[in-house]
């Protein structure tokens, strides 16, 4: 048994909707469902030619079940509407606008009236105190501000709690120590490989985290394991608990882990799961494993009706010990499509050809190497040159690669490295190229 500082527990009035009866839930899920189906074929043009291709109609959904009934939407919907094609809402009613990263550079756009910033707050409220959080924990907020959803939510989620917040963003890691030691931290948020990294780098100052007060860590934007969770909470002393979401949804947010740590609970009174078979559609019994499909129920300025997340779980047969009737998610650990995750940033092998085809004297032959170092992801791009290019001056060969980063970063919104490679240096292949070579050992 790995030995963790135990939470406090204080009961928060926001958590009283975690324990809502069955029956009652599904009550209210349908009228929610009736509700934004309706909103979005009478604003959203995609989601009402869909509906009438299929001859449907808000009122054709006489039961939770005809949720099924409904037409997926996709990232790419996302991407083909740029940059507001998908809102419901007028932009005097809209208050936030966030962005991800999209497959060809151009970002996927969300967007927030106040009544959502306001959901979004609530439920990283009861996020935080389902971990056992509450108003006097000091929380140093690592994830990233800006356009990242990752940061901002968990603001507004931690004040709203009455908790204090550090907006210490990411990055400077001595200062994230100093800071943790000096404050009196008692719970992080960020990517469970960066703390990874924080443990590391404690030590090397001759700081042991487990001598802090810091007793919870909440970590995401990141896929992690089983084996990693037990590394950082057997370094640290930690309780390092998962949480789940996304931009198109809402940010983080959509689920969390209780103290049980055995799945995470998904805040289905505004976003209403189901698993489907990613090759078929067809949606799948509870407990067999697919694809994540969320549906918002609240969500005004930018409804998803059936969003395809394309992560890889299970929802979990049975109640949690912890009482709370809301249905638990299996971990996510992979994904149905190519996306990478990378220290929190979603990247495409299509993102990286685009940007290679941009600059003169690639080779459209290319290869991602993915590593692990100190617990952080790291990637490296090995392009093919012309033989004219390889062969020129070692200046311009740094000039090329320099300029290769750049594009890169401007493409990913991540700095990677990037290695020049004479040609036919990368293995070809009869088949689908392999553009991914990926060396971290699990952790």
């Amino acid at each position: 048994m790995i030995a963790v500082k135990e939470a406090c527990v204080a009961f928060h009035p926001d958590s009283a909707q975690d324990y809502v009866p069955s029956a009652l839930l599904a009550e209210l899920q349908f009228s929610r469902l009736r509700n934004i189906v309706t909103r979005a074929f009478d604003r959203v043009p995609l989601f009402r030619s869909r509906m009438n291709d299929r001859a449907l109609t808000p009122e054709s959904i006489a039961s939770l079940s005809d949720i099924a009934l409904l037409p997926f939407t996709t990232k790419t919907d996302l991407r083909d509407t740029y940059p507001f094609g998908l809102f419901a809402s007028p932009m005097e009613e809209i208050v936030r606008l966030h962005a991800s990263s999209g497959t060809t550079g151009k970002p996927i756009v969300v967007a927030y009236t106040q009544q959502d910033v306001d959901v979004w707050t609530s439920v990283m409220m009861r996020s935080f105190a389902a971990c056992g959080l509450h108003h006097g924990d000091i929380i140093q907020n690592a994830y990233g501000y800006g356009l990242f959803t990752g940061g901002l939510g968990a603001h507004y989620g931690a004040e709203g709690l009455g908790a204090t917040v550090i907006p210490i963003s990411g990055g400077n890691t001595d200062r994230q120590i100093m800071v943790m030691k000096d404050f009196g931290v008692t719970a992080i948020c960020c990517t469970p490989s960066y703390f990874l990294h924080m443990i590391e780098r404690a030590a090397e100052m001759d700081i042991d985290i487990r001598d802090l007060p810091l007793r919870v860590g909440v970590f995401g934007a990141e896929p992690w394991t089983p084996s990693m969770r037990k590394r950082i909470e057997t370094l640290s002393g930690v309780r390092a608990i998962d949480i789940y979401g996304l931009s198109e949804i809402i940010g983080p947010g959509v689920a969390i882990e209780c103290p049980e740590q055995n799945g995470l609970h998904i805040f289905e009174d505004h976003f209403y799961p189901e698993i489907i078979d990613p090759e078929t559609g067809a949606v799948l019994p509870e407990g067999e494993e697919g694809e994540l499909v969320l549906t918002t129920l609240s969500k005004q300025a930018m409804p998803m009706i059936r969003y395809r997340t394309r992560d890889i779980t299970a929802l979990l047969p049975g109640p949690c010990p912890c009482g709370r009737s809301l249905r638990r998610m299996r971990r996510i650990g992979r994904r149905s499509d190519d996306m990478l995750i990378i220290r929190g940033v979603n990247v495409f092998p299509s993102q990286v050809e685009a940007a290679l085809l941009d600059v003169e004297g690639t080779l459209p032959h290319y290869q991602i190497v993915l590593t692990r170092m100190h617990g952080l992801d790291q990637m490296e791009v090995l392009v093919e040159v012309t033989p004219e290019t390889f062969s020129d001056r070692i200046g311009a060969l740094e000039e090329l690669s320099t300029k290769i980063a750049d594009a890169l970063e401007h493409v990913l919104g991540l700095r990677v490295q990037v290695r020049l490679v004479e040609p036919h240096t990368i293995q070809r292949s009869e088949g689908k190229a392999k553009r991914v070579i990926d060396r971290r050992l699990p952790s």
